[in-house]
């Protein structure tokens, strides 16, 4: 292999279990976004967009899904033949096979893939989040302050600050102080999880930190605060621009609606710095001769013969006659019977809406129909 500068662990293998139904099939970051997307892209095609062709996918809870759609890499550009792509799930060894025990953990076990590039640096990232970043601009930074680790920070509002790692920081922008999810705390500079380790260190650390019975093999609760201990160099890059979790059905649904206004924070449609899927070719979306459309994200292979106002309709979905769909999200190839009200609801991929239904309300909560609803006649597609 040829030696590398800097490669990427993604690490791509949760549950997201606050997406419920959403999640009970696939694995949260193969779960649709915006209509043709899916989650892991925003991870991948920063990658792509700062220069770095070499990414370790780790993946583990039910991949399948997530598997076929990163196929080669070829839809990132990602195919290259000294780097690329790389699904890495967990596997056997000689003392029996298990899943990843925390994030540190899951690079561990994957190690000789990193050693297998030689790199003199290794950029870690969550498949959970939505933003574009030139991750190229945090690691000249880290080599410019020749730093052990860096961390992107953020500031969020201190009412937020319980949720997130909250570093505390010198003038000089070197980590004081790290603290996992504090009740109380003197900083609001929260930690975006994606880190940039010098990789001798790193692998140092992994090791180190594997032979400890009482580590939960985690980043955020055990690394970092040994490396601080340690007294080794840990920076905080500040990011200003937009970051958003979205684990949850909450931030899942509010970011997909902040799409549909005029100038959105987020743009899906910036040519700087352009968003890959890997979305299966489409015919071109059609609208019936009666169906009206306002305000909504509409992806090829939608057929709409109904209306559907302020919506992300996914590709391949399917609106009847006589529906209504407003202030939803319909996921790629679900089916909306005639006669139906969708309303302020999220429609799981694949379902297919029993006509007449009614689901949702303008001011109640977000409705999640997964495949168990009674509302859902069978999976799969009709025309």
């Amino acid at each position: 292999m040829r030696k590398k500068d800097c490669i990427a662990m993604l690490l791509a293998g949760g549950q997201g279990s606050r997406l419920y139904a959403l999640t009970s099939q696939i694995a949260k970051p193969a779960v649709s976004f915006a209509g043709k997307y899916r989650m892991i892209d925003f991870s991948l095609s920063n990658c792509v967009n700062s220069g770095i062709d070499t990414v370790g996918v780790l993946i583990q809870y039910r991949p399948l899904v997530l598997s076929q759609y990163l196929g080669t890499g070829e839809a990132w550009n990602l195919d290259s033949a000294d780097g690329g792509v790389h699904v890495l799930p967990p596997y056997a060894t000689q003392t029996g096979g298990q899943w990843y025990e925390g994030t540190a953990d899951a690079i561990y076990h994957n190690i000789d893939f990193v050693d297998s590039y030689s790199p003199d640096y290794v950029l870690v990232l969550s498949a959970d989040h939505l933003y574009k970043m030139d991750y190229n601009k945090m690691l000249i930074e880290h080599k410019k302050n020749k730093a052990d680790l860096t961390i992107s920070v953020m500031e969020v509002p201190w009412e937020e600050t319980s949720r997130f790692g909250i570093m505390s920081v010198n003038k000089q922008g070197r980590i004081t102080k790290f603290e996992e999810k504090p009740k109380h705390t003197d900083s609001n500079l929260a930690s975006m999880g994606i880190y940039i380790f010098s990789w001798p260190l790193m692998r140092q650390a992994l090791l180190e930190d594997h032979d400890d019975p009482n580590s939960e093999k985690d980043f955020g609760k055990n690394i970092i605060p040994k490396l601080l201990k340690a007294k080794k160099k840990l920076m905080a890059y500040r990011f200003e621009g937009y970051w958003q979790d979205i684990g949850t059905i909450k931030s899942y649904y509010d970011t997909q609606m902040e799409l549909l206004e005029e100038n959105p924070e987020f743009d899906i449609f910036d040519h700087d710095s352009p968003l890959y899927s890997n979305t299966n070719l489409q015919p071109p979306m059609k609208l019936g001769k009666k169906a009206r459309v306002n305000n909504c994200i509409a992806c090829n292979g939608a057929l709409l013969n109904g209306d559907a106002e302020h919506s992300i309709l996914g590709t391949g979905c399917f609106i009847h006659s006589f529906s209504k769909v407003k202030d939803s999200i319909i996921l790629p190839n679900a089916e909306i019977g005639r006669h139906c009200v969708v309303t302020r609801a999220i429609i799981n991929e694949g379902l297919r809406i029993k006509e007449g239904s009614v689901i949702g309300s303008e001011d109640g909560e977000i409705t999640v129909i997964g495949s168990d609803s009674p509302f859902v006649e069978s999976a799969g597609r009709r025309r």
